[in-house]
């Protein structure tokens, strides 16, 4: 199952009770449904308990029933839709609009006074015409209208309530979303799923611990490489000091970190202090090394400079 159809399963456990917020989410479901107009209400959902829940729903907001409805287990798209005058207008009423006019369709914020009311006309907008993707891939949740006017009034409410959106229009569609994993979670909280929304969190969190997993890890590989080319380094200026008969003329300090250095070249300098009877420290041993390096770089110059002088 998707995510989106794992959230609208847990928001159609949430009880039809008050008759406010019942016709709020059956508005909100409307204006994002797949047709409604003056002669006509179609609804199409693939979601059996959203299909489940839509008859008890506009039983409790309208007081009616739906002229036209599934047969009982069918599988696949179920459509669902009034055609008679005598409910249309019923509903159209309710909703605060006038059939003497053209049915143009907008927002009655006057419906949606209290918060309770907020919160469910948006869980029936993201019924109707919502999705989200899987968090563990991406951040997008949005709801999708035909209707303009509806689009642009929903970016309003939905600044009202603290989350403002993003808008785009798709192939004669208008699109208001979130890509924000903060964003989405709040709002599918507010609209009552709770554990869908902590699912967010929860790959927000795995996502940052894989990240911060990946950063050490190439911080380490990139400091790995720094400490294997160091040593090569200072091994092959250990060998220069051998071959010109120098090493042996070295204070015995350097001799000893000559000789543990290229017994042991594998180490990095923390552990290889560790090497030392009694243990140096880490910033002991860089000098040592660092001194080994420049007096062979001194002495291969000397070697030079006598060359070019025969």
């Amino acid at each position: 199952m998707s995510f989106s159809f794992d959230t609208k399963n847990e928001l159609c456990k949430l009880p039809v009770q008050k008759l406010c917020c019942a016709r709020a989410e059956a508005y909100g479901i409307l204006l994002y449904c797949n047709t409604f107009h003056s002669t006509e209400i179609r609804i199409i959902t693939e979601n059996p308990n959203f299909a489940a829940r839509l008859p008890r729903l506009f039983l409790k907001a309208f007081g009616l029933h739906f002229d036209r409805q599934p047969v009982p287990e069918q599988e696949g798209k179920q459509v669902f839709g009034i055609t008679d005058p005598g409910k249309l207008e019923h509903i159209i009423n309710i909703l605060g609009y006038d059939l003497r006019q053209n049915l143009v369709l907008h927002i009655n914020f006057g419906l949606l006074e209290e918060s309770c009311c907020r919160a469910s006309f948006l869980r029936g907008a993201f019924f109707a015409g919502g999705s989200s993707t899987d968090p563990l891939k991406r951040y997008h949740l949005e709801l999708t209208t035909s209707h303009l006017q509806v689009s642009r009034e929903l970016e309003v409410l939905l600044r009202e309530c603290g989350y403002p959106p993003k808008a785009l229009s798709r192939n004669g569609s208008f699109i208001t979303y979130f890509k924000q994993s903060d964003q989405i979670e709040d709002f599918l909280t507010m609209i009552g799923a709770p554990v869908a929304a902590m699912k967010i969190m929860s790959a927000k969190l795995e996502k940052d611990l894989r990240n911060s997993v990946n950063r050490r890890l190439n911080c380490d590989s990139a400091n790995l490489d720094k400490a294997v080319l160091a040593a090569q380094e200072q091994i092959e200026a250990i060998h220069r000091l051998e071959k010109a008969g120098t090493l042996e003329n070295l204070p015995q300090k350097l001799q000893q970190t000559a000789a543990l250095r290229v017994a042991c070249p594998e180490l990095t300098l923390s552990e290889l202090a560790e090497e030392f009877i009694p243990p140096v420290t880490k910033s002991c041993l860089n000098h040592r090394l660092r001194k080994l390096v420049e007096l062979a770089r001194n002495t291969e110059e000397g070697i030079q400079e006598k060359e070019n002088q025969i």
